[in-house]
């Protein structure tokens, strides 16, 4: 059993509270922007360009990951305080509402400077999973997002929550690492086969449906008939990227990259 009394706050700056949480997102903003300015002319952009992509991409992700975690799971919160919306050190990221935030808005972006949606998301997948796999971290010293209660040896208990829980945290953690060499294997296979832009993104958004199916059986959440919303948004979103995948790509070309891409 290990008791989780890791303090949240990394220091304080006056009233300014410096969070574990808020810095990975810092992070993970800056990663994804190291990654677009490395490729800049590949994408066609300049390094104002990139600029604006990160300004849009960040909008979009606080805006649709914040709104959802609240219209999802604490509607009345944001009623009765409409400023915790950019309160994002308080922990609150819905996952898919991000994801939709990012679409919009790089939809729009590549609309307005005239450049191509899959390969940004290409490039972009990479950083952001390692950002996500922080940022489940950044859950566990939240205290937030707590497993299903367990008699398990590695159970945690959570100050101010009953019951030794798994660390449903570290195994989503974990299953962004794994999800990430699957990435890399996707990018050695694209790259061998030449295959269209947008493999990356879409891998991407199948794999984390299935293993966020998994993954959220141990997770402490409200269920109708044995499983959660999230795991029905994410069977959804795995049979869309996986119909986009067969019909966007040649399933017999990339099993045969996925065999060269191993010997």
């Amino acid at each position: 059993m290990f008791i989780n009394n890791i303090d949240p706050v990394l220091f304080k700056l006056g009233f300014l509270e410096i969070r574990y949480y808020g810095l990975v997102y810092v992070f993970g903003f800056f990663l994804v922007f190291l990654s677009l300015l490395k490729h800049k002319k590949e994408l066609n952009l300049s390094k104002e360009d990139v600029y604006d992509l990160v300004i849009y991409s960040f909008a979009g992700l606080l805006i649709g990951s914040r709104l959802f975690h609240f219209v999802f799971s604490e509607p009345f919160t944001l009623i009765n305080n409409p400023l915790e919306l950019f309160r994002i050190w308080n922990g609150g990221m819905s996952f898919y509402g991000g994801l939709i935030g990012l679409f919009s808005a790089g939809y729009i972006f590549c609309r307005k400077y005239k450049a191509s949606f899959y390969k940004i998301g290409d490039i972009i997948v990479i950083p952001a999973t390692i950002a996500l796999a922080l940022g489940r971290l950044a859950n566990f010293t939240n205290s937030e997002l707590v497993g299903t209660v367990t008699n398990a040896f590695w159970c945690v208990t959570f100050q101010d929550i009953s019951g030794c829980r798994h660390p449903y945290q570290i195994y989503a953690s974990i299953s962004h690492l794994f999800l990430l060499t699957i990435l890399f294997r996707a990018k050695k296979v694209k790259k061998i086969m030449e295959m269209k832009d947008g493999l990356l993104l879409w891998t991407f958004i199948g794999f984390y449906g299935l293993l966020r199916i998994i993954t959220d059986f141990f997770r402490e959440d409200p269920r109708l008939f044995g499983i959660t919303i999230w795991q029905l948004i994410s069977f959804i979103v795995l049979i869309l990227s996986t119909g986009i995948i067969y019909k966007k790509y040649n399933i017999k070309k990339l099993f045969t990259g996925f065999i060269k891409s191993i010997f």
